[in-house]
């Protein structure tokens, strides 16, 4: 069977240090040509300055990874559809639910592939800690994702724009997990997002969800944090107490602990390809309708400027 042909579109720092790893370690992809109006691409792939010149000129392409901003996703992935091409959109897939929505009805009119890929689902603690929790009655859980945005984001400003989403854009990717290893349905309760006074997303949140059998989960954001991160997931149950660390990659159960190597893009360009190869997509939009209603829903607290 020969390699599905991809393009990325938009060739940052995500792109360069997973996406392109991952395609080319995955006998099912070729690396066909990359996008980006201000970067130079990769050696030995041809290099398009939009998508407009790609797809007019070449070289042909199967599918598109799109790792550009969300605020200019949409446009893009539809064009993308249009002509035809599987699309892998990474997260947050868009900047609004109904841009998602409108995209998989789309990809379904064409008959394409499309994948919302939450990258975080794929690390190595999380299959078997939604296992785990599956027969187990869930009593609290709590998540703590905090890390220094100056380290991970620095000069991104579209990061801090509207539909950028601020400090959601990594606590999302706890949202991900917790909605995947759940065993029900959760809702947002409350929620207080800390602005930055010259921003117009949160720099800190708040939020308070519950399950429908009446559990509580606790969500601490924030960008502030500086030495170590901290990416932890705690579920409390009627088993003993499950912790997920460093973004799911450690596991520990009242068994003991687990620690697995770094998959999450390797898995997730293994579904897309399988997603493509029995022409079915794959697009849960829950992570990104609770950071919705987080905005919808939330107080808006004012801090102190922030600037890189």
């Amino acid at each position: 069977m020969d390699p599905i042909r991809i393009a990325i579109v938009g060739i940052g720092k995500i792109a360069r240090d997973q996406h392109v790893p991952a395609i080319r370690g995955n006998s099912a992809f070729s690396l066909a040509a990359t996008v980006s109006p201000h970067d130079a691409g990769l050696d030995g792939v041809p290099h398009h300055a939009s998508l407009d010149d790609l797809l007019a000129q070449g070289p042909a392409v199967d599918a598109i990874a799109l790792c550009t901003p969300p605020q200019v996703r949409y446009d893009l992935a539809a064009q993308a559809l249009t002509k035809g091409v599987h699309l892998f959109l990474e997260k947050p897939p868009s900047a609004t639910l109904a841009e998602v929505e409108a995209l998989k009805v789309q990809a379904d009119k064409v008959g394409v592939s499309l994948f919302a890929a939450w990258h975080s689902r794929f690390a190595a603690g999380v299959a078997p800690a939604r296992a785990w929790l599956a027969e187990r009655k869930i009593e609290k859980v709590s998540i703590v994702w905090r890390e220094d945005v100056c380290v991970w984001h620095p000069g991104q400003a579209w990061i801090w724009q509207p539909g950028g989403l601020g400090v959601f854009d990594p606590g999302i990717n706890a949202l991900s997990i917790v909605t995947h290893i759940l065993p029900r349905p959760f809702f947002l309760k409350d929620a207080t997002l800390v602005l930055p006074e010259n921003r117009a997303a949160p720099i800190a949140a708040d939020l308070s969800f519950r399950d429908t059998a009446g559990a509580a989960i606790h969500m601490d954001l924030d960008w502030r944090q500086t030495g170590p991160q901290s990416w932890d997931i705690m579920v409390e149950t009627d088993a003993g107490t499950l912790k997920l660390a460093q973004g799911g990659a450690v596991l520990t159960l009242p068994s003991g602990t687990e620690h697995g190597e770094d998959v999450e893009y390797a898995g997730l360009y293994a579904r897309f390809a399988t997603l493509i190869r029995g022409g079915r997509s794959d697009v849960d939009t829950s992570p990104l309708r609770l950071v919705a209603d987080a905005f919808l829903r939330g107080k808006r607290q004012t801090t102190q400027a922030f600037h890189d």
